[in-house]
């Protein structure tokens, strides 16, 4: 439990592979025509999304080691780079391992084959998890130990500390545990997905045959044995390992092997009309459970003949099995990352009531969005006291008529449904698409439906071929002037949960033309209209792609025009070819380009003669980085002028090609300072914010310079936090905070003004 990570195969030699061909620079013929050249057809002009994705699960490693994050925060990294790691086996490797099969080689735009790419995913997945042991023996335990916090294996416990986990151990976890023996008699043993077993080799004593069993960890709330005295933890499956001649009394234990295995994860439960595809995805799911194995994970020192045995049971080959000898189970971490010591966490956080719901609780939600659209910023902003108090009150309301909503991940809890249930009790109709096919939430997504049915909710499943992952909500509310139309257009889930931890942005809106397209997606999605034609709401696949290229085009005519071109733009992944392409020509042509990229990204920035004018950062920190945003300069010196969307897709093929996806602009004034200054805190961070270079590497953004007091140093969420606060603080009047700036955005988006000299209604304030 102590010691480095090796490979199981010989080393290979290290590349920069990256690259979508090691050490290869593309062919670059500029383009001089902005508005209709072509970019070379130079496959290496990308990167590998997979190499990419690697790189990204590699800065979260980082924050591990990472002084300035608090101890606990640091120990819960560690947790979540491999949960990251196994979800990317379970949903990459399956796939390239059938494109191995089926033949499948490089193509136009990816020029290493499959089996490449899995070569040498393994050689940095090696080097990463060597990195992950050794900075969990050399950093986060000695300072744990020093915080009086220990993580223990069994050799490291007293006498009587053996004792009472052995006592533990026979009430508690002896009587659920089942060995299986493999000989003639009985077969090798069904291996759970990402269960943690034991393999023995074992005997009768006089005797010289030898047999394998197969001891399975059991998967209890908590995987950690807290000792009496507090704070000292060891693993359950370490007492198991020292208690195993309990569970084979009169047998000879002669090798014990801790290993683990990953399963392939990806389903896609497509249909035609005549298909049902919640029976569908049910089966989908029955048969992942048996679904191949698609990585051994085992405890070094093995001998030869039992990773042979395992191999061979599994049908697999050695560049599937990975032999490591840090914790087998790095999710036995959470438990320690959860200990009460707020001194060792992050500062605690609760998310603010957006200023317009910040008064009585009494007040109608309604009449405030009629007022004027309100921004939703999480989780500096509450969720619960804006969008899900927006679907209770409408539950509630005697006046709503109607309520559609697309739900894509939802939590185990929801208060989402609970409304939704309620509302069509009380004789309101209720509409809602559930999107069976969220991978690894599709079990839950089932039972909501059928739960959602079953109190006589209209559920429909979305488009066929398509998935839903829109966020998007309707309601539809009778008033004295007639019926009126309110909606919610957001960039993240309907999850009360998530909220919490994910930064997301969105809006509540009564906007006519919005309402509008919102009733016609609802029909695209529940009826199969064939709408193409939408008011303002950008719709994947409909118009959303063409769209952000034509936007992306237009700077490149108003750069040549003699105007400034400038494009910023904020999301999870970036790979969609189409758009890459429409990038470089824009870079080529002189439009400046940033993009905020939290996870894996395919474009190459600052190439000579196709990307100098790209640059690319990537955040990682206290909260996740899950909003949308794009901005277009249009050609305007005042920021604000620009044009701003929000919406649920990255700039990947299957958000623009394959799913059902919705943007929308921003056009008041002060949504639009929000933005802004969310974009130029991202770009100026210097605590937390990491550079893409050429090559494919990522270096932390130096603060070199910058002077100590300067709040760049804070990073992006802590700026938010404080702007946030300041915020609802000035609208209560705190004299405290009256007079003062906003951090950093005063001098961002200067007020407009009307002619008079006041500022106009917030309602008159539009742009666009």
């Amino acid at each position: 439990m102590r010691r480095a990570v090796r490979c199981a195969l010989p080393p290979i030699a290290q590349e920069r592979w990256l690259m979508t061909t090691p050490d290869s620079q593309p062919r670059l013929d500029p383009i001089t025509d902005a508005g209709s050249g072509e970019v070379p057809a130079d496959p290496n002009r990308f990167f590998n999304r997979d190499h990419s994705w690697l790189e990204f699960n590699a800065r979260v490693l980082a924050m591990c080691a990472d002084a300035t994050v608090p101890l606990l925060e640091r120990v819960r990294f560690m947790a979540i780079y491999s949960r990251n790691l196994d979800e990317f086996y379970m949903k990459r490797v399956g796939a390239l391992r059938h494109a191995i099969e089926t033949g499948i080689s490089g193509t136009t735009y990816e020029p290493l084959t499959p089996a490449q790419v899995l070569h040498t995913m393994r050689t940095r997945v090696c080097e990463l998890d060597g990195r992950q042991a050794g900075i969990l023996r050399e950093q986060l335990l000695p300072a744990l130990g020093e915080a009086g916090i220990a993580l223990l294996a069994w050799t490291e416990l007293s006498e009587s500390e053996r004792a009472e986990a052995q006592a533990w151990f026979r009430r508690n976890i002896f009587p659920i545990l089942t060995p299986l023996a493999v000989d003639p008699g009985h077969r090798f043993p069904f291996i759970s997905n990402m269960s943690v077993s034991l393999g023995l080799v074992v005997r009768r004593p006089g005797e010289p045959e030898t047999m394998f069993a197969r001891v399975k960890v059991p998967n209890t709330p908590t995987r950690l044995y807290e000792l009496r005295c507090g704070r000292r933890f060891i693993p359950i499956q370490e007492i198991i390992e020292h208690n195993l001649e309990e569970l084979f009394p009169g047998m000879e234990i002669l090798q014990v092997l801790p290993f683990r295995v990953t399963r392939d994860a990806e389903i896609e439960a497509e249909r035609d009309a005549s298909d049902d595809l919640l029976e569908s995805v049910e089966q989908k799911l029955k048969e992942r459970k048996f679904a191949r194995v698609v990585r051994l994970e085992v405890a070094s020192g093995a001998s030869p003949r039992m990773l042979r045995f395992l191999m061979e049971e599994l049908d697999l080959g050695a560049e599937d099995m990975y032999e490591t000898s840090g914790l087998t189970d790095y999710g036995i971490l959470d438990t320690i990352a959860d200990i009460d010591l707020p001194a060792l966490k992050y500062s605690r956080w609760t998310p603010l009531p957006p200023v317009e719901l910040s008064g009585e609780v009494s007040t109608s939600i309604f009449s405030q969005i009629r007022k004027g659209d309100i921004f939703l910023h999480h989780p500096y902003q509450s969720f619960d006291l804006s969008v899900e108090r927006f679907i209770k009150v409408a539950a509630e309301d005697p006046k709503v008529l109607c309520i559609k909503q697309s739900l894509y991940r939802t939590s185990g809890d929801s208060p989402f449904i609970a409304s939704l249930i309620r509302a069509a009790e009380s004789g309101k109709q209720v509409a809602v698409l559930v999107e069976l096919r969220a991978r690894f939430d599709e079990a839950r997504n089932i039972e909501w439906a059928r739960k959602l049915e079953n109190a006589g909710v209209h559920v429909a499943y979305g488009v066929i071929g398509l998935k839903t992952h829109t966020k998007t909500a309707l309601v539809v509310r009778q008033e004295a002037d007639g019926i009126r139309c309110y909606g919610h257009v957001g960039t993240g889930n309907y999850n009360s949960k998530t909220a919490k931890l994910y930064e997301d942005v969105g809006i509540l809106t009564s906007d006519p033309l919005i309402t509008e397209d919102l009733v016609g997606l609802f029909n695209y999605m529940t009826g199969r209209s064939r709408q193409t034609k939408f008011n303002k709401l950008l719709i994947a696949p409909v118009s959303m792609k063409r769209r952000f290229i034509e936007l992306i085009e237009r700077e490149m005519q108003l750069h040549a025009s003699g105007r400034p071109g400038r494009i910023i733009a904020k999301m999870n992944q970036l790979e969609d070819r189409g758009v890459m392409d429409a990038l470089y020509r824009a870079s080529q042509a002189g439009v400046q380009i940033d993009l905020i990229v939290r996870g894996f990204c395919c474009i190459r920035p600052g190439l000579a003669g196709l990307s100098e004018n790209i640059r690319v950062r990537s955040i990682i920190g206290r909260f996740l980085e899950h909003s949308r945003i794009f901005y277009f300069g249009a050609g305007r010196a005042e920021p604000l002028e620009g044009d701003f969307f929000i919406g649920s897709a990255d700039w990947m093929y299957r958000n623009l090609q394959t799913r059902v996806e919705a943007a929308t602009p921003i056009d008041l004034l002060e949504h639009r300072r929000i933005l802004w200054t969310t974009l130029e805190y991202a770009l100026a961070d210097v605590r937390q914010s990491w550079q893409l270079h050429a090559d494919g590497t990522y270096a932390r953004v130096s603060d070199t310079g910058v002077p100590a007091d300067d709040p760049r140093h804070l990073g992006l969420h802590q700026r938010l936090m404080n702007d946030a606060m300041a915020v609802l603080a000035r609208h209560r009047g705190d004299p405290s905070v009256l007079g003062q700036p906003i951090s950093g955005s005063s001098q961002l988006a200067p007020q407009h003004q009307s002619k008079s000299g006041r500022r106009k209604p917030k309602s008159q304030r539009r742009v666009g």
